[in-house]
């Protein structure tokens, strides 16, 4: 065996420790290309109300890893616009990825973009935070004259779709109005049975005398109804035209008539007229009664004398006054009137009864109160019935739905509140009609302390009494939005006045608070008792809020 000396052990040793320590080396360099690499960036940290700025993020990582980048709203108090899709650049093992988000801010000041949490394999990443200015659009004072604020004027409500429904009710209108007009108004053409009924008397009567001689009475041995109708024939006339009650009155009865008329000159008729007028009368007595049947050539001769009596009785009325003519002429007009009035009554009443029917169906299916909150308007049906915002007022942000834009209120500290508060941010909406009403409050507070509710529960009450609020009832209960925060529902009733009156009158309120550390947000909502509209905007309302619990 050779023997190794002290100068080969020490070129050894040293051989040893160079090893070591370029295996140390090695498992260094391997370390620190397995540690995950993070950088941030924005293309600028100065932009004016409502512009956007990019905040970018590389991760390197290995292309085994997984990365997990920051999702919603956790970039508050600036908003996130966008979240685009990551772009990912490989190179041999690892992996470099780069994610952009759109921010913005519609207040003015100076904003701290928070730190956000990058998970890598399960194990959590901060990013840097960094601060951004939001400036207010410059106004040019120079090239332009300043005048003084203009005091609000009230705008009446625009109606896009007025001209449709203007359609549609005229529409309906000319479509009763043509019924109406065409069932009940217009003259009908008249028939034959009109026409003649409207002919005088003696020219009716020879008519019918016409038609009974052509009549088949004869022809089928049918004398009963012929002399009925011969008889009928000439009772009519002589009650209509000679004014003789004759239809209700036996042969012998108004043959002593006409003797009586004839005596007294008032019908200028012949003895000889009146017996065969009555010989006929008798004749047609013996068929209807007796059942004996004359031959047809009897019969026809009897139609004829007929015809002659009427022709007779005709030229031996005395000829009408003036007078008389007139008050014909009177009493026809007057039978016209009536008649139109009828028709015009009834059309009016067919309208009314389908106008009638109309709400009666529509309330019955859609409710009496709803019909006529429609046709009259109701200030809060038209608000639950328009187009809804959704919109995040003030900071911490409380995010809700409600069917008018909450303005921005005016909230001056008193000194004294200065020490604990740092700022209050209002927003809220009156209706100019009723008692419906919704605010939101945020608070940021000076000192890292938990937000107090039952203080603030104790100064919204006083607030509601001190603008004469009566007979408060008060009900709390755990309130949870549907991302899952939780807050304090104070709720209740109580008799709110009106403004400039002293009557009250008698309303329901909602107080949702919630809160952290250095922060609180409260959200209040007023109705009346009995306003059915106004709690459903409630209920829509309430089913929408989310709050940020972050500052």
């Amino acid at each position: 065996m050779q023997r190794i000396d002290g100068k080969h052990i020490a070129i050894l040793s040293r051989a040893k420790y160079a090893i070591a320590f370029c295996l140390f080396l090695c498992c260094l360099i391997g370390t620190a290309q397995d540690q995950p690499k993070i950088s941030t960036s924005v293309d600028t940290t100065f932009i004016k109300i409502g512009e956007q700025i990019n905040w970018k993020v590389l991760v390197e990582v290995d292309s085994t890893d997984q990365v997990i980048f920051p999702e919603g709203q956790t970039f508050s108090p600036l908003e996130t616009v966008e979240a685009f899709a990551t772009d990912t650049t490989k190179k041999q093992d690892r992996l470099t990825l780069q994610k952009i988000y759109a921010l913005t801010q519609f207040d003015s000041g100076s904003y701290k973009l928070p730190t956000q949490r990058i998970e890598i394999n399960g194990l959590g990443y901060f990013t840097d935070s960094m601060m951004i200015n939001v400036e207010t659009v410059p106004v040019d004072t120079v090239a332009q004259k300043m005048y003084d604020i203009k005091p609000l004027i009230n705008v009446d409500k625009s109606f896009t779709d007025w001209w449709r429904y203007a359609v549609i009710g005229l529409l309906v209108l000319f479509l009763l109005g043509g019924l109406v007009y065409w069932f009940f108004i217009r003259k009908k053409p008249l028939t034959q049975e009109e026409k003649e009924a409207l002919l005088p008397p003696y020219d009716r009567a020879l008519l019918e005398l016409k038609r009974l001689e052509n009549s088949k009475y004869l022809i089928q041995d049918e004398f009963k109804e012929y002399y009925s109708e011969l008889t009928t024939i000439v009772r009519s006339y002589l009650e209509e035209d000679a004014h003789v009650s004759a239809l209700e009155s036996t042969t012998g009865q108004l043959i002593e008539k006409l003797e009586l008329l004839s005596d007294s000159g008032e019908l200028e008729l012949d003895q000889d007229t009146i017996q065969q007028f009555k010989n006929i009368l008798q004749t047609a007595d013996l068929v209807k009664f007796a059942r004996t049947k004359p031959s047809t050539s009897v019969a026809e001769q009897d139609r004829k004398l007929v015809e002659q009596i009427v022709v007779r009785t005709h030229d031996a009325l005395p000829e009408p006054t003036e007078e008389e003519l007139m008050q014909q002429a009177e009493y026809l007009e007057e039978l016209d009137r009536r008649k139109q009035k009828k028709k015009l009554i009834i059309g009016l009443s067919t309208l009314a009864g389908v106008i009638v029917l109309g709400i009666l169906v529509a309330g019955f299916k859609f409710g009496f109160t709803y019909l006529k909150d429609t046709v009259l308007g109701h200030p809060t049906k038209e608000l639950l019935e328009g187009d809804w915002i959704s919109s995040s007022y003030g900071y911490p942000p409380i995010i809700l739905e409600t069917p008018q834009v909450l303005v921005r209120q005016e909230v001056k500290l008193p000194p004294e509140a200065k020490a604990n508060i740092q700022d209050i941010q209002a927003f809220g909406y009156h209706s100019p009609i009723g008692l419906f009403t919704v605010a939101t409050t945020s608070i940021t507070m000076n000192q890292d302390v938990e937000a107090a509710f039952e203080q603030s529960v104790e100064q919204i009450i006083e607030g509601f009494e001190s603008q004469g609020t009566k007979n408060i009832i008060t009900k709390q209960e755990e309130f949870t939005t549907v991302s899952g925060v939780k807050g304090l529902k104070v709720y209740g009733s109580g008799d709110f006045a009106i403004p400039d009156s002293d009557e009250l009158v008698k309303g329901q309120y909602t107080v949702l608070l919630f809160g952290g550390k250095g922060f609180q947000q409260n959200v209040i909502l007023t109705w009346l008792d009995d306003d059915t509209y106004a709690q459903e905007i409630v209920e829509r309302i309430l089913s929408s809020v989310e709050v940020k619990t972050e500052v």
